[in-house]
């Protein structure tokens, strides 16, 4: 049985949870990407960790500062602008990214939940202050060059950016903020994910359990096996608009 658009329209709170698939679609390589140049030589874990990090904070943050210009480049596209027009339509709306870039609040999301932090949030290694008014990324940034990191401005001590890291937990105000969302939403829209990495996976499963219809949006097949559970197959900048359009058709 297809999923019926206008079940969107009737939905009272409606729980987004994005995956690096929204964010590709703007051009923003995922972390499971074959790395090229340089960083071939590198595992990405190793490139995503405390430990990494410590032993060469040049290099990892040279990698970040690869990121960050790939991210400068990227604009939203019609998914997010999907999203956040969404939110104007419904009476709530929670979104939960995995993302660490800020394309959401480009598209003109607001209060967004960054289960993974936020790549821009950027802090101290040592003593963990916040960093703000970075610069722009270092020119030449996307060559792979090893680069080192910025000094805080209390301890001297070696500044990171705000993104979960391997071995990490994720933010528990931002998780516990899901959960209820999850746990009270009567519509799920799961879009651009594999549902693999935990906990943030769980999220739309527990929607489901407590009597939210789920509906996931990926251009990779879906198995579905719950009569409340559905999946449209394409990408995102396909769907998510033409799913608005048929939900409020005149």
């Amino acid at each position: 049985m297809p999923f019926d658009p206008t079940l969107l329209a009737q939905a009272r709170h409606v729980l987004v949870f994005t995956g690096a698939g929204v964010s590709a679609e703007s051009g923003i390589a995922t972390f499971r990407d074959k790395l090229s140049g340089l960083w071939e030589r590198f595992d990405p874990v190793q490139l995503a960790s405390a430990d990494g990090f410590r032993a060469d904070p040049a290099l990892v943050w040279g990698w970040y500062e690869m990121r960050r210009a790939g991210i400068a480049e990227a604009r939203p596209n019609p998914a997010h602008l999907a999203i956040a027009e969404l939110a104007t339509r419904v009476a709530q709306l929670t979104l939960v990214t995995q993302n660490v870039d800020d394309l959401h609040e480009r598209a003109g999301s607001r209060d967004v939940l960054h289960l993974h932090g936020r790549l821009e949030a950027f802090r101290c290694f040592d003593c963990a202050k916040p960093v703000r008014n970075m610069p722009a990324p270092a020119k030449h940034a996307g060559e792979g060059r090893r680069i080192a990191p910025p000094r805080c401005a209390y301890c001297a001590g070696p500044v990171r950016p705000g993104v979960v890291w391997f071995g990490e937990s994720l933010p528990g105000h931002t998780l516990e903020r899901a959960f209820a969302a999850a746990e009270h939403c009567d519509l799920v829209l799961s879009v651009g994910t594999s549902g693999l990495v935990q906990p943030a996976a769980s999220i739309p499963r527990l929607a489901l359990a407590a009597g939210a219809t789920l509906v996931h949006v990926n251009p990779q097949p879906v198995l579905t096996g719950h009569p409340r559970e559905f999946a449209l197959a394409a990408t995102a900048g396909e769907v998510l608009p033409a799913l608005l359009q048929a939900a409020w058709a005149r």
